[in-house]
């Protein structure tokens, strides 16, 4: 999904072309009425691939899907256009995800434009790790709540099954797809991708991490200081939050959930606005 990634987005679609290895490889960009012409740039350069052009933003989520849907392989790579793999080919992960008969999702190493290691595999939190990351998070980031949920202290060296991989970079089974389905499109964006994973590990499949590719990502580039995007992510941690967590008795927490939620946003975008 491409929104206004600029030349970001040729260096992602040249990296998929190189990393191929013995891949067969099918290409397709689907731009949510990007205004910078990052998505023609990338058609020229490389006439081989399928551009979607939409007329409207409809999220990560729903762009996906199409990009899903317009194909027909076996296996679904999905790579964010501010991301290019750094290391390791798409034929060996291939190789290594039919190895891994009950894994549906595999996430890979990632990594920011500095070289630092970025926690993309993680555990869904409890309640309490929760509340902790989203209050305590935007002050020091070096809190317990946070260091718990993004699993600190792993090295990401070493293959784990693990509770979700980030949508930045995922392989999907498309077998399981068609059983389970795709990203939930009422995620404009954010937590799509724990979303579908948790689906799939309730389906009975398996969520792999593996360092076997490594990806450089530039988190953000197309909503760095966006106001509404803060608000977007607090929202769909709500949703996922109602959707996965608030059965029963639980379903009383919702309002103390969304005052917690809609007090980070307020206190995240306070700080990016501060004069």
């Amino acid at each position: 999904m491409n929104y206004n990634s600029g030349e970001h987005l040729l260096r992602c679609v040249g990296s998929a072309f190189r990393s191929a290895g013995d891949a067969s490889v099918r290409v397709r960009v689907v731009d949510n009425d990007s205004q910078d012409g990052s998505a023609q740039r990338a058609e020229e350069a490389f006439p081989e691939i399928a551009l979607i052009s939409n007329r409207d933003n409809r999220g990560f989520g729903s762009a996906s899907n199409q990009g899903i849907s317009a194909g027909d392989a076996d296996w679904v790579f999905l790579l964010n256009p501010d991301a290019e793999i750094a290391s390791g080919s798409l034929g060996d992960l291939l190789k290594l995800a039919k190895e891994r008969p009950d894994a549906a999702v595999l996430g890979v190493l990632v990594r920011d434009p500095d070289g630092s290691l970025y926690p993309s595999a993680r555990k869904i939190p409890t309640l309490a790790e929760a509340a902790g990351h989203a209050l305590i998070g935007p002050f020091k980031k070096d809190n317990r709540f946070s260091r718990a949920y993004t699993m600190d202290g792993w090295d990401r060296t070493s293959e784990r099954e693990v509770d979700w991989v980030s949508g930045s970079c995922m392989l999907v089974r498309r077998s399981a797809l068609e059983r389970v389905g795709a990203f939930d499109p009422t995620f404009f964006m954010y937590a799509e991708d724990a979303d579908l994973c948790t689906r799939m590990r309730e389906a009975g499949y398996g969520v792999l991490f593996t360092p076997a590719m490594e990806v450089v990502h530039d988190h953000g580039l197309s909503t760095r200081g966006s106001r509404r995007m803060i608000w977007e992510h607090s929202r769909s941690i709500y949703r996922f939050f109602d959707k996965h967590y608030a059965k029963g008795w639980r379903r009383a927490f919702l309002p103390i959930a969304w005052l917690v939620l809609w007090l980070r946003a307020a206190i995240v975008s306070r700080r990016m606005w501060r004069p």
